[in-house]
């Protein structure tokens, strides 16, 4: 959840980020816009996870999340 002064875990809560904006830790941040054919047709949901709350979420998924190492960052 983002607010003007922080940003804060939706899943325990945890301060993300605070004051500057600047974040201490990495988070997922994520956007959906919901259309035709689903219950939520035109309504926008946006929630922030921190690293923690995302690793115990993708260890409930049926098929794993795929991943690779990235060696340039931008």
């Amino acid at each position: 959840m983002k607010t003007q002064e922080k940003i804060v875990c939706n899943c325990c809560k945890k301060v993300i980020s605070e004051g500057n904006g600047i974040s201490k830790a990495d988070y997922l941040h994520v956007e959906k816009e919901w259309g035709y054919f689903s219950r939520k047709d035109g309504q926008k949901h946006e929630f922030d996870l921190c690293e923690a709350c995302y690793d115990a979420w993708i260890k409930t998924l049926e098929i794993p999340v795929a991943a690779r190492e990235v060696t340039e960052f931008v």
